[in-house]
């Protein structure tokens, strides 16, 4: 990962092998940002008329590259546009750093010259850099996407504690979100419950974070029926994975749940070809909640949090849950399963009953779960549910914080009902009519959830995986969704 420095020194005298330099647009002109006013002066007169000449527009995410014709010390100088006007919020200097990182792959060494005049946007230039410069090259014979083993972004508050250890903590959350993308990004081959529980025992040996894991006897004989259905397809046996981090002097108890489908065949209910490709990424949830749970410990942060990763691997076989079979779920209830491809739900399930023992202040549940997000938000915006309306609202404004794009959505009442409509056991599992599937998902997990638990839903499954173009600091494939608003908001209870 690349090490970051803050340096007050002028930009245009600043050794590297790049420095990277804003512009923005200002209705029919080009300006450059805050930061780059100093390599704007030293490339003379002529710079405006050199960015006339390559069309440059200052729109979000454009890269231009010029040389630095002496004039500036780094041989090569980057434009990134950060779009339209002067004031620049967090989100678009991520991007911008993103989009620029990206494109410097081949550099040893980059200063940043963005607008840098306080905190918060040191520390998005630096979570830009971090997140923008991943790749997953773990299978690559030759690996040519290496990004800039160093960067220094150019500021006044070089020498600032605050600014510094903004800097620390952007390194500790953009460490964990590419560890989640690594996860998502593994193949179903090399990556399944058990060895997904192996990952977490290894990376929290040495931590303030224990685990323990149950295998497939220790869920039978505790009657965690759901994760038990899902996984029974399948030669390699589930597992449920508990993380705890219990600081002295913790202001609250959160409790995390994470979907760890580490491949979705569909099961009996057979996905077809093409819904198959990316099913490796449908364990993105427990990706979230492992990495999201591993960060607050090493920041220290004052809150308590019992995290679980449901793992099952949904597979065909003569062994498979069939659709119309019963499954008794961890505390009791029963389920009638009508479609093996909503199997997530079952998982999260009997986790979700599980944390509610514990009292927790505050449970949420992070899932790919539903298509009907996707056709609801689209595959940039995550969906949030709750059973307060307020607290989904308030975990909007926390991923919105962080730069990450969520909206609440409703648990109609309707839904109750339709939930609770079988005719052989307590509850259906999946929804009897074509609408409203993230919805009805939703009330599902709900029936689980203790009374006077405060319960939120994410459904990431169009945001926690790229299948098309990189763009901003969001690489192809894996994305790490969800993680850094779960930092934030551990950090937001911790009253930071």
């Amino acid at each position: 990962m690349t090490k970051i420095s803050l340096s007050k020194a002028a930009p245009h005298k600043t050794k590297a092998d790049a420095v990277i330099v804003g512009v923005v647009k200002s209705g029919s002109s080009v300006d450059v940002a805050p930061g780059g006013e100093d390599v704007a002066s030293a490339l003379g007169r002529s710079f405006a008329s050199t960015l006339r000449s390559l069309g440059v527009k200052g729109s979000a995410g454009e890269v231009t590259r010029l040389p630095g014709a002496g004039a500036v010390k780094a041989p090569v100088v980057v434009l990134v546009g950060l779009g339209e006007g002067s004031e620049v919020d967090q989100e678009r200097l991520r991007r911008a750093v993103g989009s620029a990182v990206r494109d410097l792959k081949d550099v040893g060494s980059v200063a940043v010259a963005l607008p840098t005049d306080s905190v918060e946007r040191i520390r998005a230039v630096a979570e830009g850099l971090l997140l923008g410069g991943y790749a997953f090259t773990r299978y690559l014979s030759e690996n040519n996407t290496k990004p800039p083993d160093e960067a220094v972004v150019l500021t006044g508050l070089a020498r600032n504690k605050a600014a510094l250890n903004a800097v620390e903590e952007a390194q500790t959350v953009a460490r964990s979100v590419n560890a989640a993308r690594d996860l998502v990004n593994t193949p179903a081959s090399d990556l399944n419950p058990v060895t997904f529980a192996d990952y977490v025992v290894d990376q929290a040996r040495g931590t303030k974070v224990s685990v323990k894991v149950l295998d497939e006897r220790a869920l039978e004989g505790g009657g965690y029926g759901g994760i038990l259905g899902v996984g029974q397809g399948s030669e390699t046996p589930p597992r449920l994975v508990t993380m705890s981090y219990k600081p002295r002097g913790a202001k609250a108890h959160i409790a995390l749940v994470g979907k760890g489908i580490t491949f979705d065949s569909g099961g009996l209910s057979i996905k077809p070809s093409t819904g198959m490709t990316t099913m490796k990424c449908d364990m993105s949830g427990a990706a979230a909640v492992v990495s999201a749970t591993l960060a607050i410990a090493e920041l220290g942060l004052p809150v308590q949090v019992t995290a679980y990763a449901s793992l099952a691997e949904n597979m065909p076989s003569g062994t498979a849950t069939r659709p119309g079979d019963v499954l008794k779920m961890y505390g009791g209830k029963t389920v009638e399963v009508l479609n093996t491809d909503a199997e997530g739900r079952l998982v999260l399930a009997d986790a979700i009953t599980n944390a509610c023992e514990l009292g927790p202040d505050l449970l949420v549940d992070v899932a790919t779960l539903t298509g009907a997000c996707v056709m609801a938000l689209g595959t940039r915006t995550s969906g949030i549910m709750s059973n307060r309306p307020e607290l989904s609202e308030s975990l909007r404004t926390t991923a919105e914080s962080v730069g990450e794009s969520m909206w609440p959505l409703p648990i109609p009442e309707e839904m109750r009902e339709k939930v609770r409509s079988s005719k052989v056991a307590d509850l259906a599992q999946h929804n009897p009519e074509r609408w409203g599937g993230a919805l009805y998902a939703a009330a599902f997990l709900r029936e689980f959830v203790g009374e006077g638990v405060d319960w939120a839903h994410f459904d990431i499954a169009g945001t926690a995986f790229n299948d098309g173009g990189a763009w901003g600091y969001t690489p192809h494939g894996g994305t790490g969704a969800a993680v850094r608003t779960l930092v934030r908001m551990a950090a937001e209870r911790a009253g930071r």
